[in-house]
């Protein structure tokens, strides 16, 4: 495949004279079923007033029951569709999903420094609901070494967090010990998600690049359509950076954003399994930069 010029990243990304919309770009998998990956994101991107735009990694056989079939979209191509965006859209911010080959880690990692993007947000997909690993661990180790000091978040769940440090996360103080060892990875800011913990309320710990602590806590909705709440939570915390809030408080409207659209949704049946959220329960007008 031939690489068409890259113009540099201020031409890319400077403000346009003209009034343009609030930019998001997710770089993640398709969910054919909807629920989740690029379609959950653009849901997200919507709702919340900003345009939406797609690189994607991998194309997904699946639906409200399972996974029937992955193929991985081939690095040269997911270069060819962030540098196409990025070269004429541009975008406030970035959200990154599953990532399933080292050589595709690089790519996105290459587009960052190049263009220049300071507000992404990467949601580590390295675990499957069921607990079954979804990458292998040379990818799990480029996604740390690359993308890790690259990422203006991280949102790890559990098995996730677990994982890549190597600890059994079974309480909040394990949370917290866990969000800093994030940090020693190379991540700056880190939200370590417990909705895998059992009890009456679900508590996320957010742990910020100067070292302050903040727990999330609220009531868990009992429902069952969970689908894509990871990939729902990173794009609305993306969608408000790009919005213009700070940090903690893109987290925590995020948060709010996603805690709506499950109870929304809480009682509607789509499809046989675990359904998805209802992410228009309350959508925001379309935000135009003047």
């Amino acid at each position: 495949m031939t690489t068409p010029d890259i113009p540099p990243a201020s031409a890319a990304l400077a403000p346009t004279r003209h009034p343009h919309y609030v930019r998001v770009l997710s770089i993640a998998g398709s969910d054919s079923g909807g629920g989740a990956g690029i379609q959950a994101d653009l849901k997200t991107f919507a709702a919340l007033g900003c345009y939406g735009m797609t690189a994607i990694t991998a194309i997904t056989a699946q639906n409200t029951q399972g996974v029937r079939g992955i193929h991985g979209i081939p690095a040269p191509m997911l270069a060819a569709q962030i540098d196409a965006v990025l070269q004429d859209i541009g975008a406030d911010a970035v959200k990154i999903g599953m990532l399933s080959t080292p050589e595709s880690v690089q790519v996105v990692a290459d587009a960052i420094r190049r263009y220049g993007l300071t507000r992404v947000v990467l949601d580590p997909v390295m675990v499957a609901t069921s607990g079954d690993r979804l990458i292998a661990e040379e990818t799990a180790q480029a996604l740390v070494q690359a993308l890790f000091p690259l990422a203006t978040i991280i949102t790890p769940n559990l098995d996730e967090a677990a994982w890549l440090t190597g600890q059994d996360i079974r309480t909040q103080a394990a949370m917290h010990a866990a969000a800093a060892q994030l940090q020693g990875l190379g991540a700056a800011n880190v939200l370590v998600k417990g909705g895998h913990l059992p009890g009456d309320d679900v508590v996320d710990v957010l742990r910020t690049a100067e070292g302050r602590t903040q727990e999330l806590a609220s009531a868990r909705i009992t429902t069952h359509n969970g689908h894509g709440t990871g990939c729902t939570l990173s794009s609305a915390i993306a969608a408000y950076l790009a919005r213009g809030l700070p940090l903690s408080e893109a987290v925590a409207q995020g948060r709010n954003y996603i805690l709506g659209a499950i109870a929304a949704g809480a009682r509607v049946h789509t499809g046989q399994g675990h359904g998805p959220l209802n992410h228009g329960y309350a959508p925001l007008a379309q935000q135009i930069v003047e």
